[in-house]
């Protein structure tokens, strides 16, 4: 007498199995498919890692509030001076790289393909890739300094969102596309960071620094602007004849115009309608 599986188990249990199966497969496509070069190097080889530390963050936007709910601001006056100062050291270095390493190895602005080979510049892009990647992970303290200061209002959706799809974002573009077209992105955004972490550490200064940092809304600008030049060369680039992979650029294009929406609002109304709202 012959014994289906399907007599054995009930139908629905046949149905999960096959789904696990196909989850399965599909992670071990995510493992096998990556950029071999990177493979090893820390938090790229797997999501597992990098999707722990996400899950970490949210639970310290979620129970940080509440724990600090009775207690004083922590003072992190020097702790904030060394660290967005040492962001924008680390900043600047990334730039450099991004941008020495396309120079050198020739890069076209409209279309760049990924050099997957182990030439030293090719590895050499790779290398800085992930050093941007790493530095979205860093960034992530940014919320952790707002909670233990008792900056509740600044804990928005627009930062949680920017702070945690980035870490994703970038782990994608480590382990697959460590190169190409997405150095660009590395180049303006390491850029704006420079500007962005001056800006807080002369903040953290305090007000005999402050009262002179009259150019923080201008900063919110060249946050915009970049995403807008991000979203114009990914279009361009998705009917371009290129090799660099479609899908990534989709993933891009969508990004760039979620943060755009996000930045817009935020300019609106920390300025906009503020300034709408004195002269009335």
């Amino acid at each position: 007498m012959e014994v289906s599986l399907a007599h054995l188990c009930p139908c629905q249990g046949v149905q999960a199995l096959t789904m696990w199966q196909k989850l399965q497969l599909f992670y071990q496509g995510i493992l096998r498919n990556g950029d071999k070069r990177t493979d090893g190097w820390l938090l790229v080889y797997s999501p597992v890692p990098i999707s722990f530390i996400f899950l970490c963050y949210l639970v310290i936007i979620w129970v940080g509030p509440k724990l600090m709910e009775k207690r004083q601001p922590v003072n992190l006056r020097p702790v904030l001076i060394v660290y967005n100062f040492a962001m924008v050291c680390l900043s600047a270095y990334m730039f450099y790289e991004f941008t020495a390493s396309s120079w050198l190895a020739r890069y076209s602005l409209l279309c760049q393909p990924v050099d997957y080979s182990d030439s030293p510049l090719a590895t050499r892009m790779a290398r800085v890739c992930w050093w941007f990647y790493f530095s979205k992970v860093i960034e992530l303290s940014d919320t952790i300094f707002f909670i233990l200061r008792k900056k509740n209002s600044q804990l928005t959706f627009l930062h949680v969102y920017h702070h945690a799809t980035m870490i994703f974002n970038w782990w994608a573009g480590v382990k697959y596309v460590a190169g190409g077209q997405s150095f660009l992105i590395g180049l303006i955004n390491s850029l704006v960071h420079v500007v962005m972490y001056l800006y807080y550490g002369l903040a953290a200064v305090g007000p005999s620094v402050s009262k002179y940092l009259w150019w923080k809304r201008y900063l919110t600008s060249l946050q915009l602007l970049q995403f807008v030049t991000v979203t114009i060369h990914t279009t361009y680039n998705l009917f371009a004849d290129c090799g660099f992979p479609d899908s990534m650029n989709i993933v891009v294009l969508v990004y760039s115009l979620s943060l755009i929406a996000l930045f817009s609002n935020f300019y609106y109304h920390s300025y906009l309608a503020k300034k709408k709202t004195k002269n009335t």
